[in-house]
């Protein structure tokens, strides 16, 4: 699939913002891999589809989810933010012909994370919370971070995250949490602490 054809898939799926963010993404996950010495066309185009199903009406997700024969688990089944990526994957592997795994995986864990993320995993989930169009509080400090040092910035995002849902009381997938975890763990050993600054 060339970065055009996965415009051509996505553009009728998705509203004109939520176009231009998956763009901004591409953009954002371009420069990580250059960067991080990454696959940039891999990059792109998981940058590109990551929220290919985003916009699909969350009754219409279950469905889809079920027809893939994926079943959820109750914190994922009252997570519907995180619906989009489950299927996104699913989608482009099983109706769109994409079989890369490093794609599949990096659409599939850009909003939850995980321990053991793969590195164009890991640019896409940055990619995705620091791209251009993001305007949140914090978001140039998370930018700086980016780049310089990956995985700090994943941990910060992923503090963010953590810290935004608990004040709301809402669930943490527990994927996320063994980001974090692993995160740590992975500066400790490289002699690094866990406070950016």
């Amino acid at each position: 699939m060339t970065p055009q054809e996965a415009k051509d898939l996505i553009r009728p799926m998705l509203a004109d913002k939520r176009y231009h963010h998956s763009l901004c993404v591409a953009k954002e996950a371009v420069r990580l891999a250059k960067r991080y010495g990454a696959d940039e066309k891999k990059a792109e185009l998981a940058g590109l589809l990551h929220d290919i199903t985003k916009e699909i009406p969350a009754d219409k997700q279950l469905k889809m989810l079920e027809g893939f024969a994926i079943i959820l688990t109750e914190t994922e089944r009252r997570s519907r933010k995180i619906w989009h990526a489950i299927l996104g994957a699913a989608y482009l592997e099983h109706e769109c012909g994409v079989t890369d795994p490093e794609i599949l995986g990096a659409v599939r864990w850009h909003t939850t994370g995980k321990a053991g993320m793969t590195l164009l995993e890991r640019i896409i989930f940055t990619a995705d919370f620091v791209s251009e169009d993001r305007d949140y509080k914090g978001v140039e400090k998370l930018r700086r971070l980016a780049e310089q040092d990956l995985e700090a910035c994943m941990l910060e995002g992923t503090a963010f995250t953590i810290e935004e849902l608990a004040s709301h009381q809402a669930l943490i997938h527990p994927d996320t949490v063994s980001l974090y975890n692993s995160l740590l763990l992975e500066r400790e050993a490289a002699g690094k602490s866990g406070k950016s600054k």
